[in-house]
């Protein structure tokens, strides 16, 4: 097994190896994503598996789980390692509620296909009662809508009367089919966040299947970390192991 030691690099080494620049290697000793490198007389950088390791995990890392939570998770394995595997635990959970949502998505997409999300007219604006005869449900039904930010209206001054505009009457819509699909609220709630920045009925999946594309590149990302991550594990253990023996069986070794 390599040592923390076990190969002398300079900066340019790090940086070819990692697929970076000389100046990115030195901003991640700099940010404590690398650990301070060995100096030579003339002020030179050495650096070593440790070094490289570091940088090859935050690489990848950076993709799948951001670059503040790389370098997070990076400096983690130098100062706790045993804490590091629970950081990129958390950084699996947010991927998998990811594809939850999204498939949450998909599935309200398939539920609204009849439904003409790009057919909006002026004439469609409606207060409360007109709305909620319309769907078929009751005015305290909308309040609860806008209440839990599905459905939110425009209100009339001075009187704050609602108003739902086109668009809002086309989004109540939409909370009508879906609720009748049994979506609950807190994901509806999502899932009609995700279809407002896609308004168009051909934009949504387009929209869906980018995000799809998305989320397994940062899944993909993550198991390509894997490798450098556990080799920088396993440096700092050994590492540890060898600071915890005692001065005679250091010798030895």
């Amino acid at each position: 097994m390599k040592s923390l030691k076990s190969e002398n690099m300079r900066t340019v080494d790090v940086a070819r190896r990692a697929g970076c620049s000389v100046q990115h290697v030195r901003n991640l000793e700099r940010d404590g994503v690398l650990p301070p490198a060995i100096r030579t007389a003339t002020g030179y950088r050495i650096y070593s598996e440790v070094h490289l390791q570091s940088a090859l995990a935050y690489r990848d890392l950076a993709l799948g789980a951001g670059p503040v939570e790389a370098k997070r998770i990076v400096r983690t394995a130098h100062t706790c390692p045993e804490a590091t595997v629970a950081l990129l635990d958390e950084v699996h959970a947010r991927l998998h509620a990811d594809r939850t949502e999204l498939a949450l998505a998909k599935k309200a997409a398939a539920a609204i296909s009849t439904e003409p999300i790009e057919d909006v007219r002026a004439s469609d604006s409606m207060g409360v009662t007109e709305l909620a005869t319309a769907l078929g449900v009751r005015p305290s039904t909308l309040r609860h809508w806008d209440a839990e930010g599905l459905v939110i209206p425009d209100r009339d001054t001075p009187t704050g009367t609602r108003r739902y505009s086109p668009a809002q009457v086309r989004d109540a819509r939409i909370v009508r089919q879906l609720r009748k699909a049994g979506y609950r609220i807190a994901p509806l709630r999502a899932v009609m966040t995700q279809l407002r920045h896609t308004p168009g009925s051909s934009d949504v999946g387009a929209a869906l299947d980018t995000r799809d594309q998305a989320i397994t590149a940062r899944s993909r990302a993550l198991l390509d970390a894997a490798p450098a991550l556990s080799a920088l594990l396993a440096l700092h253990t050994v590492s540890l192991h060898v600071r915890t023996l005692p001065p005679e069986s250091r010798n030895l070794r």
